[in-house]
């Protein structure tokens, strides 16, 4: 007796449409048909299915996951059946390697629709293979662009093509035939309000959106789509730069592609977006607008970059706030504590830098009762990183490093070995739990169990990448690091202490820890020792560690 399974697989899901007659239930009522004209009997317990999910999605496709698994290590039927090839996949890679897969298990692959067996055993077999593959992805491009030519349409009419945006309501405009014609937005009173609230607040000195989210929760004005989490930072940001509030709809900044068998997003040009006026759907007036951009200017231009742009840091909420060069980053060897500085107001140019826990605690908490002049502190530390950030030193610190790295050269393919083998253990167990969720065997366990071993394999390809990355570098003369690291020290050299929040950042690239301050008394009287170890890694964007040591000076 043969035993056939049964694939079935929808892209979109039909609307209007009673459930015993969609498609997916369509196809696997006429599989089972064929299935019983070739006299092969249908398991249940087989037949798989996917509805609402595209062709070119190979990843998160539960009922094409369990048919794959279900492969392994025998398979419990012989025949597959399903209406066309495309139903399998629109992407033809994709496509042709599940159905290698599935013939190298023995199964035999037929197509109801044309009564044909689809075989991979002779060159003209796969080049069949790969034409219909090709058939098949060109269909689901045109699809694309018709569903993108279609949207464009709507957009340039007023219509909503998208979801609901807070401060708004999604109005159903009927046709003649009393149905649903197309969607348009109209304002929401109650959450204009809110809208301008937050675009107030912002405008107030001293006022951040964490801040304002905060006063949100506090308020307890509930956030958008009823989040029970409340408001967050993230959300209001995303308030103070959306466009439609001041009456701009923009669309097509994105555009659906697909990785590694997973359907993903990326951005277009500038030049590719649609930008049309609705001022019908304003809430925000123009110079409201305009002071909001200006905060947001003001606090990009807080950010240390490289001199084409590239974002080397961003800054606190410590830098923006504090105006002396060591608040928060240096600390006491004696207790522990923060050294920070006191304010001097009746003595002009007299701040002193002391340490928190002696002047806040007294001194049985700390004995340190030094106080040193601000600008003597910080000039010493910038003389000391100027020299840290020679040229003689990082040529010696990168050629160290890669001395390092190529010491250990020899254990990189042994450890890519062991990581690559632990991804794909974790991909099986990810895998079982997907078929787990797909059957309806779930529970919070399994849920709790499958965020686990997400993370785990995050970090196992993480660790795959440092160990590419470094093989590569094993191989690298040291030139090009030291072209680059120079580059950006040159930059940023002629800027230290220039921007005390930009110099706070720098230094937080260079010293993760925490600049150590020693007291001494001798010979040349009162004074700090200043020591940290840190990386040059920062300025690299962490491509490289790159350590030095010392930066010590006395005063």
């Amino acid at each position: 007796m043969m035993i056939a399974a049964i694939y079935a697989r929808k892209s979109t899901e039909e609307r209007g449409v009673s459930e015993d007659q969609k498609s997916v239930t369509r196809q696997i009522e006429h599989a089972t048909a064929y299935a019983l004209t070739k006299g092969w009997t249908v398991s249940e317990d087989h037949c798989y299915s996917d509805d609402g999910i595209s062709g070119a999605e190979f990843v998160k496709r539960p009922g094409f996951l369990r048919l794959m698994n279900a492969l392994k290590p025998k398979p419990p039927f012989q025949i597959l059946i399903m209406s066309e090839e495309s139903r399998l996949g629109r992407e033809q890679i994709q496509t042709a390697y599940a159905l290698q897969q599935i013939t190298d298990a023995g199964v035999r692959v037929f197509y109801y629709l044309t009564d044909q067996e689809r075989k991979l055993d002779t060159a003209l077999d796969k080049m069949m293979g790969a034409l219909t593959g090709f058939a098949s992805e060109m269909e689901r491009e045109k699809t694309g662009q018709r569903v993108h030519d279609k949207l464009l349409q709507k957009v340039r009419a007023g219509h909503v093509v998208g979801c609901n945006v807070f401060g708004y309501d999604n109005v159903d405009v009927p046709g003649p035939d009393g149905t649903r014609q197309y969607v348009v937005r109209r304002i929401n009173p109650a959450e204009r309000a809110i809208v301008l609230r937050i675009f107030e607040m912002y405008c107030a000195d001293g006022i951040g959106i964490h801040a304002i989210a905060k006063a949100l929760n506090d308020d307890g004005i509930p956030p958008p789509r009823g989040d029970r989490r409340g408001w967050a930072g993230s959300c209001v940001r995303a308030i103070l730069l959306r466009p439609l509030y001041r009456g701009i709809v923009v669309w097509n900044k994105t555009k659906a592609i697909t990785r590694g068998g997973t359907s993903t997003s990326m951005w277009r040009r500038e030049s590719e977006w649609e930008t049309i006026d609705a001022p019908d759907l304003r809430i925000v007036m123009p110079d409201l607008w305009a002071r909001v951009e200006a905060k947001f200017a003001r606090a990009r231009a807080q950010y240390v970059r490289t001199p084409n742009g590239q974002l080397i840091s961003r800054p606190s909420g410590a830098d923006l706030r504090s105006q002396y060069l060591l608040s928060g980053l240096a600390q006491c060897a004696i207790c522990g504590g923060s050294i920070v500085c006191q304010l001097r107001r009746q003595r002009v140019g007299k701040n002193v830098y002391m340490c928190a826990y002696h002047h806040g605690r007294g001194k049985t908490v700390c004995t340190n009762d030094l106080r040193i002049n601000q600008g003597i502190m910080d000039s010493a530390l910038l003389h000391a990183l100027n020299r840290v950030l020679d040229e003689k030193l990082l040529e010696e610190a990168v050629a160290r490093a890669l001395a390092e790295i190529r010491a250990g050269q020899t254990t990189f393919p042994d450890q890519r070995v062991a990581a690559e083998r632990t991804l794909s253990l974790i991909e099986a167990r990810l895998r079982h739990l997907v078929e787990a969720i797909a059957t309806g065997r779930s529970s919070d366990a399994v849920f709790t169990e499958l965020h686990k071993e997400e993370a785990a394999k995050k970090a196992c390809l993480a660790q795959l990448d440092s160990l590419n990355r470094l093989a590569a570098l094993a191989d690298t003369d040291g030139t090009r690091i030291e072209r680059a690291l120079a580059e950006r020290v040159a930059d940023l050299k002629s800027g230290l202490g220039r921007h005390i929040p930009q110099t706070r950042q720098l230094l937080r690239k260079l010293i993760p820890g925490r600049i150590v301050c020693t007291p001494f008394d001798d010979a040349r009287g009162r004074g700090y020792l200043l020591s940290a170890v840190g990386t040059y890694a920062g300025l690299l964007g962490g491509k490289l560690t790159v350590k030095y040591g010392g930066g010590e000076g006395g005063i």
